[in-house]
């Protein structure tokens, strides 16, 4: 018998239904969040728009999908380039959000969390 304790931080137990056969309902995520570091160069950083907490909230009320905003999580902090003038931290909702708004991607990395230092810019905040 396989055992979800491993996998899931609180395992259901299986339950039988009338016609005997078994229901597994998985009521936890098994993988952790993670977020998806981009860059944004100082060139970019001229333009108001290509900053979250100015653009996506505007984007979701035009397109009606305000509802988004309980899934979208970013955070930013300082980058250490000309390159690199400002890391966005975004989970994935917010990653799909920035793609369908056609904004400038340049994605160099990924990350359990974001670092304690990253002030969170759009959204709501990280939680385990």
């Amino acid at each position: 018998m396989l055992s979800t304790a491993a996998y899931l931080q609180n395992p259901t137990p299986l339950a039988l239904a009338p016609q005997r056969s078994i229901h597994l309902l998985v009521t936890s995520s098994v993988s952790s969040a993670s977020y998806t570091i981009l860059a944004q160069s100082r060139d970019e950083l001229i333009f108001p728009d290509h900053s979250p907490s100015i653009s996506m909230w505007p984007y979701l009320q035009r397109s009606a999908q305000t509802r988004r905003l309980n899934q979208i999580s970013v955070y930013t902090g300082l980058g250490t380039s000309r390159e690199q003038t400002r890391l966005l931290y975004m989970n994935a909702a917010a990653l799909r959000l920035w793609r369908e708004m056609g904004m400038p991607i340049s994605v160099v990395g990924e990350i359990s969390r974001p670092p304690r230092t990253a002030l969170l810019s759009f959204g709501m905040p990280f939680s385990e």
